[in-house]
């Protein structure tokens, strides 16, 4: 649990740039005094049902052909671990790393809750959080994942301007310094059997390079990277 010594700490820093986290009884939140946002898995649940799993298109990206679960899968930029708690949910063991400390604050909150809803539990048991670089952090494991998954913030799609306002609180953090190359370069270190990196379905390839092949949804695109182990 985040405790108050460390909200205080995170607020004295949040307070330059308009924003603190709140301790309510729904959870932790961002606001800026006037919207808010929080990470909830509760909003997940519709899609976590055994039926809508197979169908989601991550976990078609995602998953080994012919491996037994479960397949062990870096998610290198967590965020508010939505794709995470999707693929735990279908089986895989998930390590996710989230370079700023507030997002990864409202994210450890929120997965604390869920452990206490007996639909999330048994998916964030497969949730292992880390707060830090995932470029520092992919080059010094101790194990091979499976699968890194690779997710680098682009711009927001959403229709609804509420919605907009809200992701801007997030956009007022600072971001991570490290580059789409030095991202791809991390996970390639990683040795893992597969790479799947999320984009805007037109947008460009990351760092340039052309995937061994993709999927496409109606706003997505999963870009996958296929690598054989001696």
């Amino acid at each position: 649990m985040i405790s108050e010594s460390q909200i205080t700490e995170y607020n004295n820093r949040l307070a330059s740039i308009g924003l603190a986290l709140q301790n309510t009884e729904e959870g932790l939140c961002l606001t800026d005094g006037e919207l808010s946002i929080m990470a909830d898995f509760r909003e997940m649940l519709p899609r976590l049902k055994q039926s809508n799993l197979q169908r989601e298109m991550l976990v078609k990206a995602a998953r080994i052909k012919g491996q037994e679960m479960p397949q062990t899968l870096v998610d290198a930029t967590a965020g508010f671990g939505e794709d995470s708690l999707i693929l735990a949910a279908a089986g895989f063991q998930v390590r996710l790393y989230e370079f700023d400390e507030i997002i990864a604050a409202l994210l450890q909150d929120c997965m604390e809750r869920a452990r206490q809803i007996p639909e999330l539990a048994d998916a964030v048991s497969r949730m292992d959080l880390i707060c830090g670089d995932s470029v520092q952090g992919m080059k010094q494991l101790d194990y091979k994942p499976d699968i890194v998954l690779l997710d680098p913030m682009f711009p927001a799609r959403q229709k609804s301007a509420l919605i907009k306002k809200k992701f801007q609180l997030i956009q007022r953090l600072e971001s991570p310094c490290s580059t789409e190359e030095e991202l791809l370069e991390a996970a390639q270190v990683a040795d893992p059997k597969r790479i799947v990196i999320k984009r805007p379905l037109k947008g460009p390839y990351l760092a340039g390079k052309k995937p061994s092949y993709s999927l496409e949804g109606k706003a997505i695109r999963y870009d996958c990277f296929i690598f054989a182990r001696n």
